[in-house]
């Protein structure tokens, strides 16, 4: 007999959150549950929300989950290759959902706005990488460029490398950017100086250097925003 001719209150507890779904729709949905959609059926003794619970706690936050391995997510008891494999494309198709999103933030009106657009690139990488959003005058994103990409302790800029395509591409502001993998927002020292050597550099090519961000997995720095631009 078809699942859909005996009664939900049948249904396994595994299936509830598909009851829920179909009945109260995704959004009312937790991120538990959610998961347990994907992974279908707990273990002998867990239902499948509770085996999701039990994976959630073990990490900070759901980028935290999208960033474990297949060997990371098999450790845990009712979790098999093709569970952690679901649960890994789900995640990346998130990712890639944001990410499409960013690209529709055309016009730069704010540094939140800016932070939305790069996030899904930089945010969640464990090595340093800095950008560049090249503006026309109407603040709205030409192009964007990976100017460097450097480990965990830095990365370097070569000035000539910004202004270059800016020229080209008669962009008169840009955005810098770049992700500290530690999680820390504050700027360096280091930080500061290249801020201020490409500011000097912009003004005397009537580029204007509007904002450099320093962006994280779920915050950001903006040197506009803090007033040391």
């Amino acid at each position: 007999m078809e699942q859909s001719h005996f009664p939900i209150t049948n249904w396994s507890e595994d299936d509830r959150p598909r009851e829920k779904l179909m009945l109260k729709g995704k959004s009312v949905l937790s991120d538990a549950e959610l998961i347990a959609i994907l992974i279908g059926s707990g273990c002998r003794n867990e239902s499948a929300v509770d085996l999701s619970k039990r994976i959630l706690k073990s990490v900070e936050n759901l980028n935290a989950l999208g960033k474990m391995t297949i060997s990371q997510l098999t450790n845990f008891k009712g979790i098999g290759e093709a569970k952690a494999i679901t649960i890994i494309a789900a995640l990346e198709l998130g990712r890639r959902r944001r990410e499409e999103d960013a690209v529709e933030l055309k016009k730069i009106t704010s540094s939140k706005i800016a932070f939305e657009m790069m996030q899904p690139i930089i945010g969640e990488l464990p090595h340093e990488e800095f950008w560049v959003l090249f503006l026309n005058n109407s603040n709205k994103v030409i192009s964007k460029s990976q100017l460097s990409k450097g480990g965990i302790a830095g990365t370097i800029v070569d000035v000539r490398l910004i202004f270059k395509p800016a020229l080209e591409n008669g962009a008169t502001g840009l955005i810098l950017c770049h992700n500290h993998p530690s999680g820390n927002v504050m700027p360096s020292e280091a930080d500061r100086q290249m801020t201020k050597k490409i500011k000097t550099a912009g003004e005397n090519l009537d580029v204007k250097v509007l904002d450099h961000l320093i962006i994280t997995e779920s915050k950001y720095y903006s040197f506009a925003d803090e007033g040391i631009l």
